[in-house]
């Protein structure tokens, strides 16, 4: 395999040396057997397969147009157990935190009364919602499901970048990618040790039904419509959790309930995960000119007649100003060292921070607080004068709504860049996703985001980032792994309950059709250069 890690930054496969680090030596001897030739002869099936299947995302404003094809590059990106244990316990010690907040907020603020946060700063963001004051949601759970991104520095320590809790995306591009990986390059997984991923939406659903407010209730997926940019995503989640998929047009409040039309009659709707933000949820409570949403919603929620996932009023927590304080959220309410830094952050409402921000723009990257996506940003060291001084303008204006970051080099990882079909480093961060309720659960791996375009730090798909699958070994490597056998039939892995296998079986059961014969699959490619049947 011919790679320069370079010396720069961090290289996830290499060592600054060229040595392979040891999780990723079977990874390396697969594509060296395979030979690049064949490896890209592949890709170019599994861009078919997303094709064939409408795995697509929406990019706004775009000359080419608007849907395209999720791009997927097939080197997976490979993490060590030891190393995915810490990140593990540093993601469920920041959820934890982070639901904490929210439940003090929006009842005595106790946090805000002890000055660990400025009240200012909790109660000026766009997202704090005054009208759930008071209320707690069913089970006092907040978040249901977070997306937290994370990046590695320049020295291979993992860092918080942001919170995402109003509603993550991206998580059906995770399981649609191991599920192509697994036809295409079934191979690539033989005696690795590969914890599986696709468990995700029947842990999802046992999470909403548990906040459900009566035993059995029916769970809905709430979607803006067709027209949305994750559109694929909440119709796949729904299909695979065997839920309704609903628009606001759908739905309906009559005698304090929400009902939902079906072509039997009316049904009740107990919990709602919803795909849209507060302000269209419900146009009598928030935004008058919405037709997304349901009138009366509101009422149901604040007499715990309805769930809804993630709870109103969680973006608050995922402000990016709001952000920089969530180290001391988890020293204040769990009395707890941060396992996961923050990247360091300059808040424009500071006075000292402003200025600090505004005499060393070039050498900064700017956000707007409430923006996600990739958008509202400025990356002082790729901007001109003029959109330098262009943006600084808008941050005078409003200092609120902007914080600053130190440019940090991601680590970077092999691509396969089909203009010269060899394989170059590209930027990189890991998107985990968390279950909060009873318990936490998190799915092994994540959506793994690659910046395919040359030398760019942005990830992000409506920036032109593609996408990764993410491995979770049961083991450091290198060797033959423990646990693949046991995890294809539904067996517990080490530090795993009976209980907790259990709940895993059915979907485990699902995904491992095409799994118990790589070998198989991966002759009948061979042979006929198509992938490989998936039963």
């Amino acid at each position: 395999m011919k790679y320069d890690p370079g010396s720069r930054f961090f290289d996830e496969m290499f060592s600054a040396s060229g040595q392979v680090r040891p999780h990723y030596e079977g990874v390396r001897a697969y594509l060296e057997q395979l030979g690049v030739a064949e490896f890209e002869r592949r890709r170019h099936l599994l861009d078919a397969a997303f094709r064939n299947q409408g795995i697509t995302f929406t990019v706004y404003g775009d000359a080419q147009g608007t849907e395209r094809t999720f791009p997927f590059d097939p080197v997976p990106r490979v993490i060590p157990a030891s190393e995915w244990a810490h990140v593990e316990a540093g993601l469920t010690q920041r959820v934890r935190a982070l639901n904490a907040f929210l439940t003090d907020i929006y009842s005595g603020a106790q946090i805000l009364a002890d000055g660990v946060i400025p009240a200012e700063l909790v109660f000026t963001s766009s997202h704090f919602r005054r009208e759930v004051h008071g209320v707690t949601p069913p089970g006092g759970v907040f978040i249901h499901v977070v997306g937290t991104d994370l990046i590695r520095d320049e020295r291979g320590e993992y860092l918080v970048l942001e919170d995402n809790l109003r509603s993550p995306s991206g998580v059906s591009y995770l399981l649609a990618n191991r599920q192509a990986m697994t036809r295409i390059y079934p191979g690539m997984f033989e005696g690795q040790g590969v914890r599986p991923v696709q468990q995700y939406a029947t842990a999802l659903l046992a999470n909403l039904q548990a906040v459900s407010p009566k035993p059995g209730g029916t769970v809905v997926v709430l979607t803006p419509g067709m027209y949305n940019s994750a559109y694929f995503e909440h119709a796949y989640l729904a299909q695979q959790m065997g839920v309704e998929l609903v628009e606001g047009r759908d739905l309906f409040v009559d005698a304090g309930r929400v009902w939902m039309r079906t072509t039997g009659g009316r049904r009740q709707v107990d919990v709602i995960y919803r795909r849209i933000d507060d302000d269209f949820l419900d146009p009598l409570a928030f935004r008058r000119d919405s037709s997304l949403g349901v009138s009366g919603l509101m009422e149901v929620y604040r007499q715990g007649r309805v769930a809804i996932a993630n709870a109103v009023g969680t973006g608050v927590a995922d402000d990016k100003a709001v952000y920089a304080y969530v180290p001391d959220m988890i020293r204040y309410y769990l009395g707890e060292a941060p396992l996961l830094n923050n990247v360091p952050t300059y808040l424009g409402w500071n006075a000292d921070h402003l200025e600090h921000m505004l005499a060393n723009a070039g050498d900064l990257v700017f956000k707007a607080v409430g923006e996600a996506g990739g958008y509202g940003m400025l990356i002082g060291p790729a901007a001109t004068r003029d959109e330098t001084a262009a943006y600084l303008e808008r941050v005078r204006a409003n200092p609120r709504e902007f914080i600053a970051q130190p440019v940090v080099g991601l680590s970077r990882h092999p691509t396969l860049y089909p203009d010269t079909g060899t394989f170059e480093g590209a930027h990189i961060d890991l998107r985990p996703y968390v279950l909060f309720g009873r318990d936490v659960t998190i799915v092994p791996g994540g959506l793994t985001r690659v910046a395919l375009t040359r030398g760019s730090l942005v990830v992000n798909s409506s920036q032109g980032g593609g996408s990764k699958d993410t491995w979770v070994l049961d083991h450091d490597g290198p060797g033959p792994a423990q646990g693949m056998t046991q995890h294809l039939h539904g067996d517990p892995v080490p530090g795993q309950t009976q209980g907790q296998s259990q709940g895993q079986g059915q979907t485990q059961a699902q995904s491992r059709g095409g799994a118990h014969s790589y070998q198989q699959l991966e002759k009948t490619e061979l042979g006929t250069g198509q992938p490989g049947e998936e039963t």
